[in-house]
């Protein structure tokens, strides 16, 4: 082994280390024998390495033993830069024609796969410093721009402009309000929620428009008793949860 692979492997432990606070004073030897996205993605450059060596055969066995091992599936072929880190690492899928910048960080469940049986080019292509949240799947030969941050469970099948934030289902791009998000922190709680923002607008509006045809009927009281009867009553009595 050379003193470049040495180096991506120490490059790859310190990304476990400094991304996951459970890796905090934690051995190498230990990160290496117990982190499955660590042991997953060691596994994948040694199989990528002998593909592009022409190797036939060994470099899909060793994928699919790391599946096995690691519940990480990551095709051969898939290009993947430097401090690549991949947490808990359960259930994550890599496809064939993938590519990953340097810096990304992928939560559980996360798949980078493709949208059907066309050739060529048809996994997506992820930038330096991406985030991406458990469950979410990026579909088709998209780009994400560097430093984006996609949710957990989001479905991306568009472009991501660098630097965004994207939630949702399709995924919209949206910003977080009041925070500036720095490195792969994943704290999902603050992302701003469009549908719900969607539905406040609208009801502002309803509300407005209410009262502006209450105004032209002459009858402004009557509409307002109308509104306070719609009310919910607050609920009294004992809570669901106890007490």
């Amino acid at each position: 082994m050379n003193k470049g692979a040495f180096a991506e492997i120490r490059a790859d432990v310190a990304a476990a280390r400094d991304r996951d606070p459970a890796a905090q004073g934690v051995s190498t030897f230990e990160i290496l024998t117990s982190w499955a996205g660590v042991q997953a993605l060691l596994a994948h450059r040694v199989s990528h390495a002998l593909r592009r060596a022409g190797v036939p055969l060994l470099p899909r066995t060793i994928a699919y033993l790391t599946r096995s091992i690691t519940g990480v599936e990551i095709h051969p072929a898939a290009e993947i830069g430097s401090r690549f880190f991949i947490d808990h690492g359960s259930g994550v899928v890599i496809g064939e024609t993938a590519k990953i910048g340097d810096c990304v960080t992928l939560y559980q469940g996360v798949t980078l796969g493709g949208t059907g049986f066309q050739r060529g080019k048809r996994h997506p292509t992820v930038g330096n410093n991406v985030t991406i949240g458990s469950g979410a799947k990026l579909l088709g030969p998209i780009a994400v721009g560097d430093g984006a941050k996609i949710g957990a469970n989001t479905v991306v099948v568009e472009d991501v402009p660098p630097g965004a934030t994207v939630v949702g289902n399709p995924g919209h791009p949206v910003r977080v309000e009041g925070r500036k998000l720095e490195g792969p922190d994943a704290d999902w709680i603050h992302l701003p929620d469009p549908i719900a923002d969607a539905i406040k607008a609208l009801s502002g509006r309803i509300a407005e428009l209410e009262a502006r045809l209450a105004e032209v009927d002459g009858g402004e009281a009557a509409a307002a008793e109308k509104r306070e009867s719609a009310e919910i009553a607050p609920r009294t009595g004992r809570s669901s949860a106890g007490g």
